[in-house]
């Protein structure tokens, strides 16, 4: 069987490594930080990793308090609700204001047009219920 790992350049490797990290910090301050979203930023270092790391996507999956954020997704139980609220919050405050920054009428759209479709994704997503 082939090893999807084997196959990428090293300098990807360390890129998906990093970005992972880097993921799985942001996700830890957001669960003390109402402002910054958990779920997202976890789901991305698990996919991170998964491409780069079996044995770090193992250990975030599997790990007692991170792990639950994302087997939830992955089991199909869904997204908390307030992960949902903060990443479309969070990405449209963030498209909106690269909209101002950037003129070209072409990227303004596209970044919109990305902006609905990733909003239209997270919302058919499944509410995971907390109760």
């Amino acid at each position: 069987m082939d090893n999807p790992i084997g196959n990428r350049s090293l300098m990807l490797r360390y890129f998906l490594l990093a970005v992972g990290w880097l993921s799985v910090a942001l996700g830890v301050i957001g669960i003390f930080l109402p402002v910054l979203p958990t779920t997202p930023f976890l789901l991305l270092a698990a996919a991170c990793f998964a491409r780069s790391s079996p044995r770090f996507y193992q250990w975030l999956v599997e790990h007692p308090k991170l792990g639950p954020w994302i087997r939830d997704y992955l089991d199909g139980n869904g997204i908390p609700l307030k992960g949902k609220v903060y990443a479309i919050g969070l990405m449209w405050a963030s498209i909106l204001f690269s909209c101002y920054l950037v003129p070209l009428p072409w990227a303004r759209g596209f970044m919109l047009t990305s902006a609905v479709l990733v909003t239209v994704y997270i919302l058919r997503q499944k509410t995971l219920d907390k109760s």
